[in-house]
């Protein structure tokens, strides 16, 4: 399956479809994963989530129909599937910088493409993995507020500050994790967890799950978001693995590092 091809279909899939109710499931298919880990890989592939992508589609579009035709704003906004031409009204001015009603001939609008990949691209790097099951962990830890941006400078550093005031009480970190949005397109925040109870912390339950492990011979920050950045940039591109709504872990131990996806 070239990936590519397959995502573009996707963008062609969704173009003709701006004026319906686009189900996620339909777009699954084009990748044969499930809806989570089609959202995920658009996402990391296009650089903009999925919903976000249709949005301004649709308001893009939106923008030609009230600059070429005669329709009311609430026949557009019924078009492209908004409940009311007040939610329109504001998502159209947000996006083009000008409310609906003052669009005339010499107006100036925004146009937002349909997102073309390049189907040539080849990936030959090799990345080692074991699948394994872990039984359901009970973990204990704080975290920080972070985003894509910021991660790889948030998550060392809190990582450090963490180790430095609570290593004589309580040891060494034993875990880093990652949580996201819902449509995991943003990373929402970055903990650090130890595998027991501490009353003050916050209690983290990992459900029972199968793991995607790929082992990384340091605990360098750097080493790790690299591995991070080729699962998700590559690995996860050709794989047949559907990913499994649960946080991204880091596992600390023997001077290794175990990346772990959960996956179904």
């Amino acid at each position: 399956m070239n990936i590519y091809k397959s995502l573009n279909e996707i963008t062609k899939y969704i173009d003709t479809h701006l004026e319906e109710d686009i189900r996620y499931e339909d777009l699954a298919k084009f990748l044969g994963v499930n809806v989570y880990t089609m959202q995920k890989l658009f996402t990391m592939i296009a650089g903009i989530s999925l919903s976000e992508y249709i949005r301004k589609r649709r308001l893009s579009n939106a923008g030609f129909d009230l600059y070429e035709g005669n329709l009311k704003i609430i026949d557009i906004a019924i078009k492209y599937n908004y409940e009311s031409a007040t939610s329109f009204s504001r998502a159209f001015e947000k996006f083009h910088g000008i409310k609906p009603s003052f669009v005339k001939k010499e107006t100036k609008l925004k146009n937002f493409p349909r997102i073309i990949f390049k189907e040539d691209i080849q990936i030959t790097t090799e990345l080692n993995y074991e699948i394994i099951t872990l039984d359901e962990m009970n973990l204990y830890g704080i975290g920080i507020q972070t985003n894509n941006k910021k991660i790889g400078y948030d998550a060392p550093l809190f990582f450090r500050k963490t180790e430095d005031k609570y290593k004589s009480k309580y040891g060494e970190v034993k875990y880093g994790m990652v949580t996201y949005d819902k449509e995991r397109k943003e990373s929402k925040k970055y903990y650090c967890l130890y595998d027991k109870k501490i009353n003050e912390f916050e209690h983290i339950e990992i459900p029972a799950s199968k793991w995607l492990k790929f082992r990384i011979n340091s605990q360098i920050a750097e080493d790790i978001q690299e591995i991070s950045h080729k699962f998700y940039r590559e690995f996860l591109l050709s794989c047949k693995y559907n990913l499994k709504e649960l946080p991204e872990l880091e596992y600390y131990h023997d001077n290794v590092t175990d990346f772990l996806v959960a996956i179904y």
